[in-house]
């Protein structure tokens, strides 16, 4: 089994989440296109139900799971860690499936809550047996991650994304174009978009289990699960038990996350006000389903594609300062905590900027064939790139906090910050509907980023560097400024969207890398730093 350091291990991570965004957007996209805001508004209502649950039970399974690895192989117990991934295992397997059951017993109900008819059921029913795969390919990953070999989280990423996109736009594309045939089976439906909704969810069911097959197919490889003769120190009860302590904090803190869906859903379907000029083939009674569904459809799978790139930093980071820690290398846990840092902000400023540039083209290129559903997020999209930038920042924070013992912290941060996040919207939304719940996306980020870096430099005594981050606040202008003449530039010219979209991307690029090239070189070429043996108190 072949060990990475934090940044190939969260290189490796980072392309491979790259490339399962690449494939979520082949799938997405042209999903969008085929459904429509009414048609995503139901496959939104399916997600809305499934990623509580889904994140109460799984978020924290792969971070629990590499943290208790990686400290015992720190502590030379390597006997505990295969334990540890059977136990997991186990016990996660148990809680998915408590987790699929619950879903498929809520789905008539909330679909009736949330859409005012069971429209939405046949989305929900799809995505249930997903909790269950989930579990048991986030124990697998985590223990992989613990062992700083993240090639088989990479692939089964890939895998995963692979199935997903490819059955679910077959699907979904077959259910539109049957239509007719498949509502004669459904009587109780009038519109086939929620049918083709439900197609493009078991697409989402499909890809899972790919990724689980991966890791079964994985153990057929000798020292892909080497077997280790040191006893085990652990019992399996005592092994059980930590498991579920420490993963239940990061549980509780990725439904806290995923409340903001809800937030939005309920916030903006009920006091998003009705124009008094429709859009073209909408009709009053749909126009707040309609801006919801644009909104999360489109905007906010924009706004997520860096954030599930720049997450990939928290589980490579996570190995080393949990080391570094459990060590006492007060040095060391202090250089990666600002190499994860500055890592993430470099890859998350310049995609804002570029992003905060070009959202009309950008979505008028992904989404040619929703010109109104882009025009009501448009704005709502440019507005919402401070909050990648807090949101990229955060994702390591709350790793390290795990790392160093405190995931419980996780949990008040992201209440407070979903406490401003309820707060405005219902203060925003009515006066700028998507707009106002974008805004209120960006403040309830920034809150969450200013709450955990203050915990943790707190509890370990680091000391961040401004200097670094204030190189790439100017890099990111120069990105900025570029990226803006160019794409002036290609429009005085005659160019469409997508051609002023790769020149100010390429313009936008160059003069970032060639100004954070100059003003950042130790942080981007470190020299090795001792460390030492001096331990911060929490």
């Amino acid at each position: 089994m072949k060990r990475q350091d934090f940044l190939k291990g969260s290189l490796i991570l980072m392309v491979s989440a790259a490339a399962a965004k690449l494939l979520g957007a082949v799938f997405r996209i042209p999903l969008t296109n085929m459904l429509g805001g009414v048609g995503m508004s139901c496959f939104s209502c399916a997600y809305t139900i499934f990623l509580p649950v889904y994140s109460f039970i799984t978020a924290g399974i792969s971070s629990s799971v590499a943290h208790m690895t990686a400290r015992s192989r720190a502590l030379g117990l390597g006997g505990d860690t295969l334990r540890i991934r059977r136990t997991a295992i186990a016990v996660f397997s148990a809680a998915g499936l408590l987790g699929s059951v619950m879903i498929l017993l809520l789905a008539v109900p909330f679909s009736r809550w949330s859409c005012g008819s069971d429209e939405a059921v046949p989305a929900i029913m799809m995505i249930a047996p997903v909790v269950l795969t989930g579990c048991i390919v986030s124990a697998e990953r985590g223990y992989y991650e613990g062992m700083s070999d993240m090639y088989p989280t990479a692939v089964s990423q890939t895998v995963e994304g692979a199935v997903r996109a490819a059955a679910g736009l077959l699907l979904c594309g077959y259910t539109v174009r049957h239509g007719d045939e498949l509502l004669r089976c459904f009587p109780q439906l009038d519109d086939v978009r929620p049918l083709a909704a439900a197609a493009g969810i078991l697409g989402v069911t499909l890809g899972s289990f790919g990724a689980l097959l991966f890791f079964g197919a994985l153990r057929l490889f000798p020292g892909c699960v080497p077997e280790n003769r040191v006893t085990s120190q652990m019992r399996r009860r005592e092994t059980a038990a930590e498991l579920v302590r420490t993963a239940l904090p990061a549980g509780i803190g990725a439904v806290v996350t995923n409340l903001s869906a809800v937030v939005d859903m309920c916030t903006v379907i009920m006091c998003v006000r009705v124009p008094e000029v429709m859009p073209a083939g909408v009709l009053p009674e749909d126009y707040p389903r309609f801006v919801y569904g644009s909104f999360a459809g489109m905007a906010l799978t924009v706004f997520n594609l860096v954030p599930g790139i720049t997450n990939m930093l928290g589980k490579g980071i996570l190995p080393p300062v949990t080391e570094a820690w459990a060590s006492g290398r007060s040095e060391e846990l202090e250089r990666r905590s600002v190499q994860a840092l500055f890592t993430a902000a470099a890859a998350a400023v310049p995609c804002a900027a570029g992003l905060g540039l070009l959202s009309g083209q950008v979505l008028a290129v992904l989404f040619p064939e929703r010109a109104a559903e882009a025009a009501v997020c448009t704005g709502a999209l440019r507005l919402l790139m401070p909050g990648m930038v807090f949101l990229c920042l955060s994702f390591p924070l709350f790793s390290m906090l795990q790392a160093i013992g405190r995931p419980a912290d996780q949990v008040r941060i992201m209440l407070a910050g979903t406490a401003v996040k309820l707060c405005g919207n219902l203060a925003l939304v009515p006066h700028m509907g998507a707009a106002g719940a974008a805004v209120s996306t960006s403040v309830c980020y920034a809150v969450i980023l200013v709450l955990a870096l203050h915990r943790y430099c707190s509890c370990t005594g680091v000391r961040l560097r401004t200097g670094s981050f204030a190189a790439v606040a100017y890099s990111g202008v120069l990105c900025a400024g570029a990226a803006y003449l160019a794409m002036s530039i290609a429009g005085r010219c005659g160019g469409g969207a997508l051609v002023q979209t790769v020149s100010a991307a390429a313009a936008g690029g160059a003069a970032y890398i060639t100004a954070l090239s100059a003003t950042a070189r130790r942080e981007l070429f470190p020299e090795k730093n001792t460390t030492g043996s001096r331990r911060a108190a929490c």
